[in-house]
């Protein structure tokens, strides 16, 4: 495979073609697939997720793909996990019942805060476009998947339940809602991880995948 083959996990879980629509758009070629051994060959590979953690977590063991994705960590493959799929890189999941996840980057998904900073209820699931704050500076943004970024671009977000890493380094930017922060990037080595949706996020977001074929 070549540095522009990105290989799509499918586990029944997930937009495949709109993320296959972006990644073309940005001159990749996409491979969608649940075979281990394709995935374990790729230079590049997407974790899309749509839905519930449980679920999504037993996709992927129905399919054999755990312990396969559990070990790109030591592989170096670089893996981007989109909404859902960046969740699922974590320790494990609160939502409906604890549920383990990936442990490729340490941490835990919570729900988001039913009210803001002041007490007053907020809606949830948080719908919308939201800008990025980089508490690791500047340069934590010129070298990852967030180069292309610019002050005051917005991502979409559609989510009720948010990434809480255990080390600080791991998160590369956060958004704000209802004064709370919400992870928007997370990263450990190759394993990164975006709460927004790059492909419904027009140009800024194609910037986004853009970086990361880039890698």
């Amino acid at each position: 495979m070549s540095k522009n083959d990105i290989v799509v996990i499918d586990y029944g879980v997930g937009n495949l073609l709109s993320v296959q629509r972006a990644l073309e758009h940005c001159g990749a070629k996409s491979i969608i697939t649940s075979d281990p051994e394709v995935i374990l060959k790729a230079e590049k590979l997407l974790l899309p997720g749509v839905g519930a953690f449980s679920k999504a977590m037993q996709a992927l063991n129905d399919r054999g793909l755990v312990d396969v994705l559990k070990s790109l960590l030591v592989k170096k493959i670089p893996l981007l996990g989109i909404c859902l799929g960046m969740q699922m890189l974590l320790d494990e999941s609160e939502e409906f019942g604890l549920t383990k996840g990936l442990g490729l980057i340490p941490g835990r998904v919570i729900q988001i805060p039913n009210k803001d900073i002041n007490g007053e209820f907020q809606k949830i699931p948080s719908v919308g476009w939201y800008s990025l704050k980089f508490p690791l500076g500047i340069d934590s943004q010129r070298s990852s998947i967030l180069k292309n970024l610019k002050p005051n671009d917005a991502l979409y977000f559609v989510h009720s339940f948010m990434a809480v890493p255990t080390d600080e380094k791991h998160r590369l930017a956060y958004c704000i809602y209802g004064g709370h922060e919400i992870s928007a990037v997370i990263q450990r080595d190759n394993i990164i991880g975006c709460q927004f949706h790059p492909e419904k996020s027009g140009e800024v977001g194609l910037g986004i995948i853009s970086a990361f074929i880039d890698l």
